[in-house]
């Protein structure tokens, strides 16, 4: 990559902001699903900045046992200390890692940039509270294991709160399931968290319509009633979903792969979604809309779901670069909407956002 690399600080120039480094990450086969992941995460500026704490805090690095965290906060120490700004690095043993610990990464398939994110983020939350539980600190909450849905609470009611990790302070927000009974209009409400997002998509669609659809007021009727505890019986009732508590950093991940049972397979959805370089949440409980800024995109690159390519799109120091493995490249603002989709159904356009990277303006500021 020298010529690429030489070429991005020739664009950046005197911009080239201080401190920061652009490396690409080399290819193992079909590695492309971690490598547009860890680029998301490493230029998510809270994360890289905690987990490098986290991991210099530790005692020394000889003493430590191998694992993912101690491979993620190696690999991100190596690139961030590299001498020259721009260049390749092979985060081999990181990969080793991922497919010593899981076996689902292990062959040669195409691989699925969401559920490696989502089982590296809940792999690095057991880590951490495995480290925290031999510590002062007791009754650690076991990880969660599903995005949308990872339940933590009880019924209309208060409980101790489970220690939370600086993972869970980045990513980890809580949605509430409120069911209204339509005989007794009693509301029983369930607290659920969650470190990703996962929504449903339509054609020609946005994320505030998809999120909107996400909270939208369903009815339980007929064979789907609701036992309710007032009324001791079924009831038909009303049920939505709203966000309780917005995460610092906020994870979409969009719903592209649908299983199709009339072919008994899945099918890659090509939609047209539109995402804001700033979003507003307004699905939440809190009066106040939760402004939020995309600083990172995955995208996947193919027509199926079995084959494909994955890229990352990322902002840094108001900077867009296009990261596709050992290629790292600056791209202006306007690019990022090429991953929005295409309203045609069989365009030749087959990049599509996969997976989107928020960071509350807030959070940001602070």
């Amino acid at each position: 990559m020298g010529a690429t690399g030489s070429k991005l600080e020739k664009a950046l120039g005197d911009q080239f902001p201080e401190g920061e480094r652009y490396f690409g990450l080399e290819n193992f086969g079909n590695t492309c699903y971690c490598n547009s992941v860890l680029q998301a995460l490493y230029f998510c500026v809270p994360f890289r900045e905690q987990l490098l704490e986290y991991y210099g805090n530790r005692k020394s690095p000889g003493d430590m046992e191998e694992n993912l965290l101690t491979c993620l906060a190696e690999l991100f120490m190596q690139i961030s200390t590299q001498k020259k700004k721009t260049g390749v690095i092979a985060p081999k043993r990181f990969v080793q890692r991922v497919k010593k610990e899981n076996e689902l990464f292990r062959g040669y398939m195409h691989q699925d940039a969401h559920e490696f994110l989502n089982f590296l983020l809940n792999d690095l939350v057991e880590i951490v509270e495995k480290e925290t539980a031999k510590g002062p600190v007791e009754n650690i909450s076991p990880p969660d294991k599903m995005p949308n849905g990872q339940h933590s609470g009880q019924v209309n009611g208060a409980k101790k709160e489970p220690k939370l990790t600086w993972i869970h302070k980045n990513f980890q927000g809580i949605l509430t399931n409120e069911t209204r009974c339509l005989r007794c209009e009693t509301v029983t409400a369930r607290d659920e968290t969650f470190l990703d997002l996962s929504l449903d998509i339509e054609q020609n669609s946005s994320i505030t319509s998809c999120l909107k659809n996400f909270s939208s007021t369903e009815t339980l009727n007929a064979e789907d009633k609701f036992f309710c505890d007032k009324c001791c019986s079924l009831q038909e009732a009303q049920k939505r979903m709203k966000i309780k508590k917005p995460p610092h950093i906020l994870v979409i991940h969009l719903k592209r792969f649908k299983y199709m049972e009339q072919l008994g397979r899945y099918k890659k959805l090509l939609y047209r979604v539109v995402f804001p370089l700033e979003l507003k949440l307004t699905n939440t409980m809190e009066d106040a809309d939760c402004e939020y800024s995309l600083f990172a995109v995955v995208v996947h690159v193919g027509s199926g779901p079995n084959h494909g390519h994955y890229v990352s799109l990322v902002k840094s120091h108001n900077h867009w670069l296009f990261f596709d493995d050992e290629n790292v490249e600056m791209i202006e603002e306007s690019a990022v909407q090429t991953a929005f989709g295409s309203a045609q159904e069989y365009a030749s356009n087959t990049d599509h956002g996969y997976i989107l990277f928020y960071e509350s303006i807030a959070n940001n500021s602070s």
